[in-house]
């Protein structure tokens, strides 16, 4: 009787052992599988040497309304809609920074533009004159192509403006998916609709910015306001590509 149910000890000790290393055979497989995958889908792979045709990043439409989420490690959740109207010669930014206030940044292709809110408790305007107007629809030309990245779960041809951004284009439909700022900044585009345009009154700066007191040239505060919704970055990137 003892024989026997040292037996049955053996045999049970033997089956545990190789369950346990059955189990560790396919967790060590599953780890490996998800490693690649996740390495799959953050690199760039990078374009064919002996590809004669090097993709080109398709110019913007002259007219377009994007709703953008941008995120970054150092500041809150902001909700952007874009308006882009080039043939008037104007870009709209309207920022509502999470659980903030909404802040509004009017571009002109002059080179001013005025950031202001309308909360009637709090109502602010400034003014900045750059030397260069909003960027043209091919502004992308030139970028360096390094390749294709699945972004945000779309595949993604991916271009490098003067080291100052990162642009992700849909390889199928051609529509932009996201751009980063070369401070870490991320821009998701949620939506993308062509041909959309802002009916012209609500182009109109409020006229408190035009009042004694209520508008200051380059207010520093709400300047900085701006810097920190990221809203200056595009016109920092204006002047950096020259266009």
């Amino acid at each position: 009787m003892a024989s026997s149910s040292s037996s049955s000890s053996s045999s049970s000790s033997s089956a545990t052992k190789l369950v346990s290393r059955s189990l560790l055979f396919f967790l060590s497989i599953f780890i490996s599988l998800s490693m690649i995958s996740s390495s799959s889908s953050s690199s760039i792979f990078p374009s064919n040497p002996t590809d004669p045709i090097t993709p080109k990043p398709t110019p913007w439409p002259h007219q377009f309304h994007s709703i953008l989420v941008l995120n970054s490690t150092e500041s809150v959740l902001q909700v952007i809609h874009l308006w882009y109207d080039w043939p008037n010669g104007r870009n709209f930014n309207i920022i509502q920074k999470q659980l903030g206030e909404i802040l509004y940044d009017l571009e002109w292709n002059n080179g001013t533009s005025f950031f202001y809110t309308l909360d009637t408790t709090t109502k602010k305007c400034s003014s900045v004159q750059l030397e260069i107007g909003i960027l043209r629809p091919d502004w992308l030309e030139g970028a360096n192509y390094l390749g294709q990245q699945h972004v945000d779960g779309f595949l993604c041809n991916v271009w490098e403006k003067v080291e100052f951004i990162w642009y992700y284009e849909d390889v199928i439909t051609k529509r932009p998916v996201q751009w980063i700022f070369y401070t870490g900044r991320a821009a998701h585009v949620m939506t993308f609709e062509v041909g959309a345009v802002l009916e012209d009154a609500k182009w109109q700066v409020p006229a408190f910015c035009f009042e004694k007191g209520e508008q200051e040239e380059d207010n520093p505060k709400l300047v900085k306001s701006v810097v920190e919704e990221g809203s200056m970055e595009e016109g920092v990137l204006r002047g950096s590509v020259g266009l």
